[in-house]
């Protein structure tokens, strides 16, 4: 994303959208609508503003890459986490896998957290920490419904994955780190399914609303807070819940 590399260089329709704040909230008021709670806060799903996947890269192999099927986590890391749980398995007896895994899931769920908190929502500094915003999840909050931006790329998410393996190898060592990364790599990928289901789904039951409505309250009422996507209860543990009108 230097500009000594040209072809990494963000695209000119965005170039003039890097001041995200500004443009956010000049989309969010184009689009919102009054609606009931239940109906989706102001979400216009059929909006073209919101599903439009516009140019990301000049470099036209970057740009493909920016979009991903919803599936492809599932195609990149299920055989990874097959061959984690057969590993696990050697090493140690199933109550420890599923305590090890389950471990590691609540490790996911505190990075998913403060990732989205304190990561992607920070606002770097310049017209080129502007840039990075934007890259990084800004696009996400002026299109949220593009549905080929809404699981991580494998370019994102593997070096994610194996920083969490030196980390947890580290911590746990070379043994116990299989069951724990099983787990955190199973919470990373029913943050995806959860977000992508949010956004395009049919949700029917309680649960699956509920993690709607705070998603959504997030991207249209309060993006400082909700930032547990398939893990709210973060928000409530660290005061970022959304509060209804009225303080109810």
């Amino acid at each position: 994303m230097s500009h000594a590399c040209s072809g990494a260089r963000v695209s000119p329709s965005l170039q003039n959208g890097l001041e995200f704040e500004n443009r956010n909230i000049r989309v969010r008021s184009e689009i919102m609508t009054e609606t009931s709670e239940d109906a989706g806060y102001g979400l216009s799903r059929d909006s073209e503003a919101l599903r439009a996947s516009p140019r990301l890269f000049e470099n036209p192999l970057l740009d493909k890459l920016s979009r991903v099927h919803w599936s492809t986590p599932l195609f990149v890391y299920v055989p990874v986490v097959a061959c984690l749980t057969v590993a696990s398995l050697r090493l140690f007896d199933v109550t420890s896998v599923l305590g090890g895994a389950a471990l590691g899931y609540l490790i996911w769920t505190l990075t998913e957290y403060f990732g989205h908190r304190f990561l992607f929502h920070y606002e770097f500094p310049g017209a080129f920490g502007a840039r990075i915003h934007l890259l990084i999840h800004g696009i996400h909050h002026v299109h949220p419904n593009d549905p080929l931006r809404l699981v991580m790329p494998a370019l994102l998410s593997g070096p994610i994955m194996l920083i969490a393996y030196a980390i947890l190898r580290l911590v746990f060592g070379s043994s116990l780190v299989y069951p724990v990364l099983t787990g955190f790599i199973l919470g990373y990928l029913a943050y995806d399914m959860v977000h992508y289901y949010v956004h395009h789904g049919d949700p029917k039951t309680r649960v699956a609303l509920a993690l709607r409505r705070v998603h959504m309250l997030h991207h249209f009422r309060d993006p400082k807070r909700g930032f547990g996507v398939s893990a709210p209860w973060w928000d409530y543990v660290f005061g970022t819940a959304h509060v209804r009108p009225g303080g109810a």
